[in-house]
């Protein structure tokens, strides 16, 4: 039986390693993801209550770093994760702002305008509409977030940072508490009669077609309870946990793009160039089918939005949001290309992450790489469908992709 020098073979290995090339012998780095577990400031919640409060200069991540992930969920005092039925998680945002330097630890809705800038997303809504960076709502639990290797999302490049101003981040949370409501879906959809609210937040009266949404559930409004309920009041958090790596030569930056299907862009006519006027709503109502006599077997309202795209790419991720009542949502090119579709996932027992009849999660779409292209100035076709067994308020349709300018 032949013997092996160990000594020998432990040689031969070395120099099979130094002759790997350059790329692959330092790729290591490039996984080396670092992980932070961090709490909002506490939310302050009684039954029936709303809070829909924007954090400044949240605990974050600092350097020149690529983020590759942003997970989320409400819990209490104790860490104990509260399920949607008590507690309706309607939104989470994740907001980039270059504020003045010594100012950073203001709040940013007090400070003058010259004071900070936003440093949105490379979306295409406009007026302050979906600049987030990262976004879910009661799909937070099993929705995907993780961005592939060797992509990720760069942030604090001190070369975009403008002169005299620090990178900061906030954090937007809407959360409705449900405990003893007379309608739970009906509160979570911001039903404004639940609410008797009739004015905007800012004292405007509301449209007479309005009969739900963001409008009617700002912070401090109430949702209607059950007659004699008597419940108590409970300090919560948003839990968040953040992955990210060094950015290095490495790293393939994306940019972050959310589309909204109540856009209510239209091409101009003879334009030879691309109409940059986008007015996203967010928001929209479906109404019944039966109330508006179109009932039918499938009773689905389908609502789409074809837009031309500024930029070009490669798809890399992809995932809608929509809310209780939603079917589906998807993404195609100008020729009919499927890029993403993305299903609801709806709960089915008591447990959190499992709640009965609320979204808990969304289906994501991870591309081979290189398979998905998307050209400047191609036209997109957003698709977002409905149940419209019965009327829902306040719903969305929104698509949240991610696109690298060039391969890794």
């Amino acid at each position: 039986m032949k013997t092996f020098n160990l000594g020998w073979l432990l040689f031969v290995a070395i120099l099979l390693i130094s002759a790997l090339p350059f790329s692959q012998a330092s790729r290591g780095k490039q996984h080396k993801v670092k992980t932070g577990v961090f709490r909002s400031p506490q939310i302050v919640l009684g039954p029936g209550s709303v809070a829909n409060k924007l954090f400044s200069n949240i605990d974050f991540p600092r350097g020149h770093i690529a983020l590759k992930s942003f997970d989320a969920e409400i819990i209490d005092e104790s860490g104990n994760p509260i399920p949607l039925y008590d507690t309706y998680l309607h939104h989470w945002l994740v907001l980039k702002f270059y504020v003045r330097k010594g100012l950073e630890n203001q709040d940013i809705s007090k400070l003058n305008n010259s004071d900070y800038i936003s440093g949105r997303n490379s979306g295409i809504c406009q007026d302050g509409a979906l600049d987030q960076f990262f976004g879910l709502g009661s799909e937070t639990r099993k929705t995907k977030t993780h961005i592939p290797d060797p992509y990720g999302i760069e942030i604090g490049n001190p070369t975009k940072i403008p002169s005299g101003f620090v990178e900061t981040w906030g954090l937007n949370v809407h959360a409705i508490d449900t405990r003893g409501v007379e309608d739970r879906m009906g509160c979570t959809e911001c039903r404004c009669n639940l609410y008797n609210v009739t004015k905007e937040e800012n004292g405007t009266p509301l449209s007479p077609n309005y009969d739900g949404g963001l409008l009617c559930c700002y912070d401090g409004t109430k949702c209607r309870l059950k007659d004699g309920f008597i419940g108590i009041e409970r300090t919560l958090y948003l839990q968040y946990t953040v992955k990210w790596v060094d950015m290095n030569s490495l790293t393939v930056p994306v940019n972050v793009y959310i589309f909204d299907v109540s856009d209510t862009w239209k091409r101009s006519r003879n334009s030879t160039g691309i109409n940059s006027e986008h007015n996203c709503q967010v928001e929209y109502q479906v109404e019944s089918c039966r109330a508006t006599g179109s009932a039918n077997d499938k009773c689905i309202d389908a609502e789409s939005v074809s837009l031309d795209m500024p930029f070009g790419g490669y798809l890399v991720y992809g995932v809608a949001h929509q809310h209780a009542g939603g079917t589906g949502s998807a993404l195609y090119g100008k020729d009919g290309r499927s890029l993403c579709s993305s299903i609801p996932i709806y709960g089915t027992g008591e447990e959190a992450g499992n709640e009965n009849g609320y979204i808990v999660g969304m289906s994501t779409c991870y591309p081979k790489p290189g398979t998905k292209k998307i050209s400047k100035g191609e036209t997109l076709t957003l698709e977002s469908n409905y149940s419209s067994t019965k009327q829902h308020t306040g719903v969305m349709g929104l698509f949240y992709i991610l696109v690298a300018e060039t391969l890794a």
